[in-house]
């Protein structure tokens, strides 16, 4: 049951957003759109209460309580950030706005690439809290590894994604032979 409302949450989080921007720039009622966009954030509770009552009603903690907990913390870290780009992008095309920067090159992609994974990183504490969390609520009475090798993954990708950043860092991309990066591209991910 968990693994299908993780699914239904990431096809309602994408069905959501759709329906956001549709009711924004196509049917031009952005209050309306707003309020759509903001119910995104109530399937993400939903899947936090319907987890927390599964392990309460004795279900042992696996691999698909680890995963609703990334899920969640990848929603939390990087869920405001995707409705922003889309956003961006879907008044470019559908209502005539300027063309979103994109991350640019040298020293304004490597300051992107640290800003993204700072996102990472609120991603990963909020889902090893979450994790933590349940492996204190099922404390002795079950086994909790599947929850731990959660947590140590999320350590991973953080490690990963600063390894990324560092990367872009040391070898900056440059700007492709002719293209001259305005300064606007600096601030693509606000």
């Amino acid at each position: 049951m968990i693994v299908a409302l993780i699914i239904a949450c990431e096809v309602g989080f994408w069905v959501l957003l759709a329906a956001g921007l549709a009711l924004r720039y196509l049917a031009k009622t952005p209050r309306l759109g707003a309020a759509v966009l903001l119910c995104e954030p109530l399937m993400e509770l939903v899947l936090l209460v319907v987890t927390t009552i599964d392990l309460k009603n004795g279900a042992a903690p696996d691999w698909k309580h680890g995963l609703a907990a990334l899920y969640i913390g990848y929603t939390v870290g990087y869920g405001h950030y995707t409705i922003k780009w889309l956003d961006g992008h879907a008044a470019h095309r559908l209502a005539g706005g300027p063309k979103p920067a994109g991350a640019g090159y040298g020293k304004a992609r490597a300051a992107h690439e640290w800003k993204l994974w700072v996102r990472t990183v609120v991603a990963a504490a909020v889902a090893l809290g979450l994790l933590q969390v349940a492996i204190w609520y099922v404390g002795d009475a079950g086994d909790v590894s599947s929850l731990e090798a959660w947590q140590f993954g999320a350590l991973r990708v953080v490690g990963i994604h600063a390894l990324v950043a560092v990367a872009y860092t040391i070898w900056p991309k440059k700007a492709p032979a002719g293209v001259e990066e305005p300064p606007a591209l600096a601030r693509t991910d606000r």
